[in-house]
């Protein structure tokens, strides 16, 4: 598991913003066009609410693919937190530059901030433990990669990619390939040095797993009582990672078995973007 690294994003960046311009701006944008075209302004982006930010390098690429000498001055970088009201961005260049890319920059900010909180809120929740919170593949088709960031601007971490970079083994798989051991024995032969990551459902099935060697165990909705007794058996056998019926309300606890890991889907999927706002003058 390895988290993704804003360096290996630049292209992805660019191409994010590409898409995202020509699906708003289509053939120009005609509001826009109300003001001179060699009118400069300058504008700001406010915070209305309390969170942690993230997806500063895609406001800079929105304005920089739209006006090369916009000039844009951050009082905040990805991973810090903001206050209510703060101001985050104070930005310089041509009005109509501005205004049309005020909505895609406010719509990639406050995605990726508001996934980078709810993981801030979490990671929060278990700094006394050791456990790291990973996110899943439950992600916003074509920025899982900028979401996967957003997940570690707040304090949390990335399971796999998708479905190339590791094996994660679950109830069909084990199913089809006739049981765990030849799941796990297929997948060495497949694909050497790739990460086995077997599913199992109770403690016999983690015993399996652990008997075949594979390098993660996945608790699927284990009870707190199962999860400590597979801690216990485990003995730092393989890692071992919590999944399902993981809310505020079961978080710490979970933790607090002495897992490694707790995947937990809501973490991108259930998102609440951050309120934010932008106020130009000319």
């Amino acid at each position: 598991m390895q988290n993704i690294e804003l360096a290996g994003l630049v292209s992805e960046i660019d191409e994010n913003v590409r898409r995202a311009l020509v699906e708003d701006v289509g053939s120009g944008d005609i509001s826009a066009q109300l003001v001179p075209r060699d009118k400069l302004a300058r504008a700001k982006i406010i915070t209305r609410e309390a969170c942690t930010i993230s997806g500063t390098s895609w406001v800079d690429a929105v304005f920089r693919q739209l006006d090369p000498h916009a000039i844009l001055n951050w009082n905040v970088a990805d991973g810090d937190r903001a206050e209510a009201n703060e101001i985050l961005l104070h930005l310089e260049g041509s009005a109509r530059s501005l205004l049309t890319g005020e909505r895609t920059a406010l719509n990639f900010l406050q995605l990726l901030s508001g996934v980078a909180t709810e993981c801030q809120w979490m990671a929060d929740k278990v700094a006394h433990t050791q456990v790291k919170l990973l996110d899943t593949r439950k992600t916003i088709p074509g920025l899982r990669l900028a979401q996967k960031y957003a997940v570690t601007c707040g304090g949390c971490h990335n399971h796999r990619i998708g479905l190339y970079d590791a094996f994660l083994i679950k109830e069909n798989h084990i199913a089809a390939c006739g049981g765990i051991l030849e799941a796990i024995n297929a997948a060495r032969r497949i694909a050497p040095g790739r990460p086995v990551e077997v599913e199992v459902e109770n403690l016999v099935e983690l015993q399996e797993a652990l008997k075949g060697g594979a390098d993660v165990v996945m608790f699927d909705e284990l009870s707190l009582d199962d999860m400590r007794e597979g801690v216990r058996i485990n003995s730092g056998q393989a890692q071992l990672e919590a999944s399902g019926g993981v809310n505020e309300t079961t978080l710490v606890a979970i933790a607090e078995t002495g897992v490694d890991y707790i995947s937990i889907g809501a973490l991108t999927k259930n998102l609440k973007a951050v309120d934010l706002s932008m106020r130009l003058s000319i």
